[in-house]
């Protein structure tokens, strides 16, 4: 092979690379995208109650899956916590599953409480157990790089599995505005 051949062969190899790799990295936000859907199409959709923003419904979303199908480890993918409280996530991930596996897999409506632009408080209610729950999700990372998660710090069963005593009884009951 000459050196001209040769040369072109080189940058065609090298531009197949470039836009293999391209589409994987591509890949990966469709492959995202698709557990998504799929999560959506298997499991029973959520009420919801207020004004999510897109990040902060999606979030609550995964975690009410996560939680129907008792995804221990998937539940704690989604925590906003730092690292050296790993032990508490770790727990309060198991406590969540325990306390409301059964109740996410039937009928969940999420009510969002006030302006969610950075942090938003929601309480869900799960139906068919007659339970409540109410977390944070709210942005991590600088300037929200790391995108929305969820506090996780619940390592005591009795206060994972407690509802807060200012929770209506019914989604919609205070207007999705906490109590001031």
């Amino acid at each position: 092979m000459s050196a001209r051949p040769r040369t072109a062969f080189l940058v065609r190899v090298a531009l197949v690379s470039v836009l293999a790799c391209g589409g994987l990295t591509a890949c990966g936000a469709d492959e995202e995208d698709l557990l998504y859907a799929t999560d959506y199409a298997n499991h029973e959709p959520l009420g919801v109650v207020g004004y999510p923003t897109s990040e902060s419904l999606r979030i609550t979303q995964q975690l009410v899956w996560r939680l129907a199908d008792g995804k221990a480890e998937e539940v704690e993918g989604l925590a906003a916590d730092p690292d050296e409280a790993r032990g508490d996530v770790e727990r309060t991930a198991r406590n969540w599953i325990r306390s409301f596996h059964e109740g996410a897999k039937g009928k969940v409506t999420a009510e969002f409480y006030d302006e969610g632009s950075v942090r938003q408080l929601v309480v869900v209610y799960f139906h068919d157990t007659g339970q409540t729950k109410s977390f944070t999700v709210h942005l991590t990372g600088m300037a929200g790089e790391d995108g929305w998660r969820v506090t996780m710090r619940e390592p005591d069963p009795k206060q994972a599995s407690s509802a807060p005593d200012w929770v209506p009884r019914t989604p919609g009951g205070l207007g999705s505005k906490t109590p001031r």
